[in-house]
């Protein structure tokens, strides 16, 4: 899936939207069938809601590939406009009715663009969000057999319409090899090994080509070595004696991950997680980087504030400040494990 579309997007100027909020088709009213539209009523409450929609809908989408092809995958779909404070609710059905009209277009950042666009016509608002969560497929060779096999992704879309702007965001869950480099050094044979997940999340620039299998294909060369799907003997060898001799913190996945993603001209943001499932702890292993880095909100508070306070009652608590400071020396005492 290419990159964004900023800038003005089709449809109808904010100040012909209004309407379409009555909630009265113009055939209904010409029969004089009209029913009570609850959700048009007005509200006294004065709070204007931020989304408002359906979500876990499953649905079937077309994805473009980049041979050119089209696959068809079950897509786990929100969507959602913003509520103004002076309306009692949004009208759902409607929001149904604009996925059955887009689901069948093949996914491209167009394709969202108009289902956002069209979707704020037809409720009359001023924002609108999407959200698809998917499995994407890709055929794979074994290393050394080259027999061929089939492998999942977890893919994910999500896109704000805000106006005439759009903010697009493209993802993709790649499961990764990890080696422990520590463990290998210290070990006379062997060294601990585990399935791990690189995320990535970009916002591609607008004239951006990439697509979900270039996230996957260049994702899945950071780990010590890939995953597959099959593999027979020789295989098996293979993808051992490379993770081996290519060992990864987490932290080295991410890195090789913010190098990558800060070089490429056509992701403007991004955000990665590396997670291991540690074979040999009981918690996993995680490094997050996101770039340009998000801001503090301005809620925060000093830590000092609130080192002497319950979580519980807001009183006192027995841990003091004194005591949280001798605890952070005891600990940067030691070595890291």
């Amino acid at each position: 899936m290419a990159g964004v579309i900023p800038g003005e997007l089709p449809g109808i100027s904010l100040s012909e939207r209004a309407p379409y909020r009555a909630g009265q088709t113009d055939r209904q009213r010409a029969q004089g069938n009209i029913v009570n539209d609850v959700q048009s009523r007005p509200d006294e409450r004065q709070v204007d809601v931020q989304r408002v929609g359906i979500k876990r809908v499953e649905l079937p989408w077309r994805v473009q590939e980049r041979s050119g092809g089209v696959q068809t995958v079950t897509a786990m779909t929100r969507l959602s406009v913003d509520l103004p404070a002076e309306y009692k609710g949004t009208h759902m059905s409607r929001l149904v009715e604009m996925l059955e009209v887009w689901k069948d277009e093949p996914l491209s950042p167009a394709t969202v663009a108009g289902l956002l666009s069209a979707t704020q016509v037809r409720l009359g608002a001023v924002r609108a969000h999407v959200g698809l969560t998917f499995t994407y497929f890709m055929t794979k060779a074994a290393p050394v057999s080259q027999q061929r096999s089939t492998m999942g992704y977890t893919c994910q879309v999500d896109a704000t319409v805000d106006g005439d702007q759009l903010d697009l965001v493209i993802g993709a869950d790649v499961p990764i090899t990890t080696v422990c480099p520590c463990s290998k050094e210290i070990s006379v044979a062997g060294a601990h090994n585990q399935r791990a997940w690189l995320r990535l999340r970009v916002r591609p620039t607008a004239d951006s080509t990439l697509t979900f299998e270039d996230l996957i294909r260049h994702g899945e060369t950071l780990g010590s070595c890939e995953i597959f799907p099959l593999v027979k003997r020789a295989d098996e060898k293979f993808v051992t004696e490379q993770g081996y001799f290519n060992p990864k913190f987490v932290e080295d996945v991410l890195r090789d991950a913010v190098v990558w993603l800060r070089a490429d001209p056509s992701v403007r943001w991004f955000e990665v997680e590396c997670e291991a499932d540690e074979s040999i702890h009981l918690h996993n292993a995680y490094a997050y980087q996101q770039e340009p880095a998000g801001t503090t909100g301005a809620g925060t508070i000093p830590v000092a504030s609130v080192l002497g306070m319950s979580m519980v009652t807001g009183n006192t608590a027995s841990v003091s400040q004194d005591h949280a400071v001798a605890t952070h020396s005891t600990v940067m005492a030691h070595d890291r494990a």
